[in-house]
C-alpha cells in the first residue's frame, strides 16, 4: 500500500496543474481564426491535438515508469536487464514525436502570426545554437542514460555525482531550461501562432513534470539532490 502512495506522490498536483494548462490552451486555440491551415491533408487542429496529446502521453509515461519502477521495479521484474532498453525506445520514439508534431503544426499554421521576421529568425538560431550545446554537453558529460533516467532502474548510477560542466555549469536543470527551446523553433521559423502556443504549453508542462515527478525522485534517490 506504501508504494501505491509513493507511485502517485503529488500526481493530484500534476492533474490539477495539467487540468488548467489544457483549459488554457484550448481556450485560446478556440478563437477565431487561430487554427488555420493544413498541411498533408490534415488540418491545423489535428496538427494541434497531436502535439499537445503527445506531449501528455510522453510524460505520462515517464512519471508511470519512473515511479513503478523506483517503487516497485516494475518493469525490470516484468522484463528483466532489457527493461530499461524497452522504456527508452518507447521514451525515444515519444520525445522525436514531439518536435515532428510542432513542425507539422507550425507548417500547416504558417504565416499566421504578424511579426519581425528578423527577431523571429534571431531568436530561433540562438534557440539552436543553445540546443546544440546541450546536446554536446549531454553526450560529453552526462551520458545518454542518465538523460532517459536510468538512476530509477540501476542504483549503481546513484552514487555518481552531480554533473556541473559544460551547460551544467549554468543549470543544473539544462534538460528543461534549454533543451525545450528545440520546440519553440518551428514556430518562429514558420510564424506561426498555434506551434508557438503548444511549445508554450510543453515548456510549462515539463516543469510540472518536474515539480510533481522528478524532484520528489531526486530527493529519494540522491538524499536531496536535484539533476535531470
Amino acid at each position: 500500500m506504501r508504494d501505491i502512495k509513493l507511485i502517485f506522490e503529488k500526481q493530484v498536483l500534476h492533474a490539477v496543474l495539467l487540468a488548467i494548462l489544457l483549459v488554457g490552451v484550448f481556450a485560446v486555440a478556440r478563437t477565431e481564426g487561430f487554427l488555420t491551415g493544413r498541411f498533408l491533408g490534415m488540418s491545423t487542429a489535428i496538427w494541434f491535438y497531436l502535439a499537445v496529446a503527445c506531449a501528455v502521453l510522453h510524460q505520462l509515461y515517464v512519471w508511470f515508469c519512473w515511479r513503478t519502477e523506483l517503487h516497485m521495479s516494475l518493469i525490470t521484474r516484468a522484463f528483466g536487464e532489457k527493461g530499461f532498453t524497452y522504456y527508452s525506445i518507447v521514451f525515444i520514439v515519444l520525445l522525436i514525436l514531439r518536435p515532428i508534431l510542432i513542425t507539422g503544426l507550425a507548417i500547416s499554421n504558417r504565416n499566421s502570426l504578424d511579426c519581425s521576421q528578423l527577431l523571429f529568425y534571431g531568436l530561433a538560431f540562438i534557440f539552436t545554437l543553445l540546443c546544440a550545446y546541450l546536446f554536446y554537453s549531454v553526450m560529453k558529460y552526462f551520458g545518454l542514460k542518465r538523460a532517459l533516467g536510468i538512476d530509477h532502474f540501476d542504483s549503481s548510477y546513484r552514487r555518481q555525482p552531480l554533473v556541473r560542466e559544460g551547460i551544467f555549469r549554468f543549470s543544473s536543470n539544462s534538460m528543461y531550461v534549454f533543451g525545450f527551446l528545440l520546440l519553440w523553433i518551428p514556430g518562429l521559423v514558420c510564424f506561426s501562432k498555434a506551434a508557438l502556443l503548444v511549445a508554450l504549453f510543453n515548456h510549462i508542462y515539463v516543469w510540472v513534470h518536474y515539480y510533481c515527478v522528478e524532484k520528489p525522485d531526486m530527493k529519494r534517490i540522491y538524499g536531496g539532490a536535484s539533476e535531470e
